[in-house]
């Protein structure tokens, strides 16, 4: 599946590491949640997506299951 790999601890995490960066994968329920330290590569994960499943972008997530996520973005 586009080169991601299921976690075995949970089945629900898929990972995909490559020399571009590393990027993360999250099923729950009908929600997707695509995180990664490479836009490029994201970008391409998210257009595969949308070419195989019917999708919409929600933008960036705030909260997952009740958490909510805190970014520290580089300056």
């Amino acid at each position: 599946m586009f080169g991601f790999v299921i976690v075995s601890e949970d089945h629900c995490v898929h990972v995909k590491k490559t020399t571009r960066g590393i990027m993360f994968l999250t099923l729950y329920v009908d929600d997707i949640l695509l995180i990664g330290n490479n836009l490029e590569m994201m970008n391409d994960a998210n257009q595969w997506l949308s070419s195989v499943f019917e999708m919409k972008g929600m933008g960036e997530a705030r909260y997952v299951l009740g958490m909510e996520i805190v970014r520290n973005h580089p300056s």
